[in-house]
């Protein structure tokens, strides 16, 4: 067993309900009231919601028309993506007060490491109660956290004590904590690979880490030997400043369902546009485009293509996507249409990573 195992205090920062604090921040009429961003209209979808709103079971990615049967008086807000940019610059300002180890996953979240920091403190809680103290002062808003020896842990905690709170999972605490963690609150565990967890007895952490290693890989593929490590409280993921893109996207929705490939090509080229901007200003190209088809009956279905080149353009991008559309006879009418890009240029082949003990990581004064 290593003693160079690398000892960290990660704090994972998110944001309460960034979207909509941000919609009542700048119209005191919306303060507690129950506002969705976006699923305004007959097609709309929810892009967040408030509190308010989602103790009547509005959340993100629900059509607008189901979100106001849940909520009659749910109030609508158009998204102001300007706006979360500028309220989101200010708040990374704050964390590199603390930290050049930032690693931002969107607009309201982000990783920090504070093992080293600027401010001398070795107490990882008291500089996330700081920063979040600093966010409502100087922001206006409320923000979440969690911390822990590793950035899995500590993005699983920061959701503990939402809205407003912060908790910190002590290397002490790791396998206990994980033990009795619900497998459904592990990070990266979706629904459908929840259900199939379920089906095999695995309802918790615990259950998890009675499965070994080659059963995991068995019946879960690459992600077997993920869920082995992590429910041990290993995860050695360095938190990274100079976070790498791995994709980029656009996509619409229609007022209409399109029933046609015929009807969906004008729009095919519209997004194919979009696309292409976007990775002009990134200054990046890729291989692999990706065709994003929802069904009126909101099953998703996708089609890949990986060429052997990288490509920007918005004609080869276009001509790609047709081909992935013409694959295969459409199941359904399509309510939106999406295309992709990834296998980029920025990407770099990963390290393998190395599995070390979490044993030495409890002995580390948190």
């Amino acid at each position: 067993m290593s003693n160079k195992l690398p000892l960290r205090k990660i704090i994972h920062v998110d944001m309460d309900a960034f979207y909509a604090s941000v919609a009542q921040m700048d119209n005191p009429e919306l303060k507690g009231k129950a506002i969705a961003v976006g699923g305004g209209g007959k097609r709309g979808v929810v892009s967040a919601a408030s509190y308010e709103a989602r103790k009547f079971g509005v959340k993100s990615a629900m059509a607008g028309t189901l979100a106001v049967k849940l909520c009659p008086d749910l109030i609508f807000v158009k998204t102001d993506f300007e706006r979360y940019t500028e309220i989101s610059k200010k708040i990374r300002k704050i964390f590199y007060d603390y930290t050049d180890l930032v690693e931002p996953l969107s607009l309201d979240e982000a990783y920090l490491d504070v093992t080293k920091n600027k401010k001398g403190n070795p107490s990882a809680s008291l500089i996330a109660k700081e920063i979040r103290t600093r966010i409502l002062d100087e922001v206006g808003l409320t923000a979440s956290a969690g911390i822990s020896i590793n950035k899995f842990i500590a993005k699983v905690a920061s959701d503990y004590n939402k809205p407003n709170g912060q908790k910190t999972v002590n290397p002490e605490e790791v396998l206990d904590f994980l033990e009795v963690l619900d497998i459904r609150k592990f990070y990266g565990v979706g629904k459908v690979t929840a259900e199939k967890m379920y089906q095999k007895g695995i309802f918790t952490g615990k259950d998890l880490k009675q499965k070994s290693l080659e059963y995991l890989d068995e019946h879960f593929g690459k992600s077997g030997g993920s869920y082995y490590y992590i429910v041990r409280g290993i995860h050695n993921s360095e938190v990274k400043p100079n976070r790498i893109r791995k994709s980029l996207a656009a996509e619409r929705t229609f007022n209409e369902n399109l029933s046609s490939e015929i009807f969906m090509l004008e729009k095919l080229e519209h997004i194919a546009e979009e696309v292409s901007r976007r990775l002009l200003k990134s200054k990046v190209a890729g291989k692999t485009v990706t065709l994003k088809i929802k069904y009126s009956d909101f099953t998703l279905q996708t089609r890949s293509k990986t060429l052997p080149y990288y490509l920007g353009d918005k004609s080869v991008i276009l001509e790609t996507a047709k081909d992935l559309l013409y694959q295969e006879k459409l199941s359904n009418s399509v309510r939106l249409l999406g295309i992709s890009m990834s296998n980029l240029n920025t990407e770099k082949k990963k390290k393998p990573e190395v599995k070390k003990s979490v044993s030495v990581q409890l002995k580390f004064e948190f």
